[in-house]
């Protein structure tokens, strides 16, 4: 994306006196902090329109400010512009109620899988949704507050893995220190992200014990819906949360963590060094290059997909 293309999106903001901003279900640091930190600037840049944020609960990110999703009328989408970021398939939009705006607009960094709305911002380069947030901020000169500021830092580091991932660029600095010149505790966001209760470090302990490999060593863990309530968490949680656990070990370049769900059994795929979006794809699902997801059908269908998963740890020399 350039700067016309940013100005573009806001020319077409700025067409719609009432906004309503979605994001995936779910949500993760990414989705959240990109929503709020959008609905923030555009607050401040269009004090003027009405801006909106829906969703399901915010979950383990409830500690960003004003992440706590708005109560919408359908009424009120019928000549609204609708936004829906960090999200590349339809079917993980939360609050399917976009589909009846006047305009539909996205904003988005996975890897492009089809078209969603009426209007696509879409780029990949970026390392997170709230790094694209801020870049449209940045070439059309709004100025975000301190609670903006606060989320798309938030989803900056979750996104790119405490700037630890590979998506990192010089660009991914450059944002993260305009975000720094507006007031907001840094400490804060770190405490809320990653301290962790004993209770915690068991759990992360017991799921180690469980970690199996292929022949070709692909880390991979299956837990059923008792596995997540012995955890005391939900299976969305366990998914997303500790598949990382798995990162790391030596001589692992691909990891996956199946939770079975009331939808199928979530797959949650990570490497370090392959491409293993094709798979993710190939099973419904979708994502980055090194980090995608997919709900399966069944059991048969984890074993596919480990198999799959398997070949391409082959061919890493």
């Amino acid at each position: 994306m350039d700067r016309e293309d940013f100005r573009r999106a806001a020319e077409i903001i700025g067409k719609h006196d009432t906004v309503i901003i979605h994001r995936h279900t779910h949500p993760d640091g990414d989705a959240i902090g990109s929503q709020t930190g959008l609905k923030h600037i555009l607050k401040k840049a269009f004090p003027e329109k009405r801006i909106l944020a829906v969703g399901d609960d915010p979950g383990r990110y409830g500690f960003i400010t004003d992440s706590t999703p708005e109560s919408v009328s359908d009424s009120e989408y019928e000549n609204a512009l609708a936004i829906v970021l960090d999200t590349s398939s339809p079917e993980l939009i939360s609050d399917k109620r976009y589909e009846k705006a006047k305009e539909t607009m996205r904003f988005d960094h996975h890897l492009f899988s089809g078209k969603i709305c009426d209007h696509e911002f879409t780029d990949s380069s970026y390392e997170s949704c709230c790094g694209l947030i801020a870049d449209f901020a940045i070439n059309n000169g709004f100025e975000p507050d301190g609670v903006a500021a606060e989320a798309l830092y938030t989803g900056l580091v979750t996104d790119s893995g405490r700037f630890l991932y590979d998506s990192v660029s010089s660009r991914t600095h450059e944002i993260a220190s305009w975000l720094l010149r507006y007031r907001f505790d840094r400490s804060r966001i770190y405490s809320s992200l990653y301290s962790e209760d004993f209770s915690s470090v068991l759990r992360k302990a017991e799921f180690v014990k469980r970690i199996r490999f292929t022949d070709n060593k692909v880390a991979w863990v299956y837990n059923t819906v008792k596995d997540a309530e012995s955890f005391g968490m939900t299976p969305y949680a366990l998914s997303r949360s500790m598949v990382n656990v798995m990162a790391n070990i030596r001589g692992v370049h691909i990891w996956v963590n199946f939770t079975e769900c009331d939808e199928g059994v979530l797959a949650e795929l990570r490497s370090d060094l392959i491409n293993i979006n094709p798979v993710a794809v190939c099973h419904g699902g979708g994502g980055h290059m090194k980090a995608s997801g997919a709900t399966l059908h069944s059991e048969k269908e984890v074993y596919e997909m480990l198999s799959e998963l398997d070949a391409l740890a082959r061919e890493i020399k």
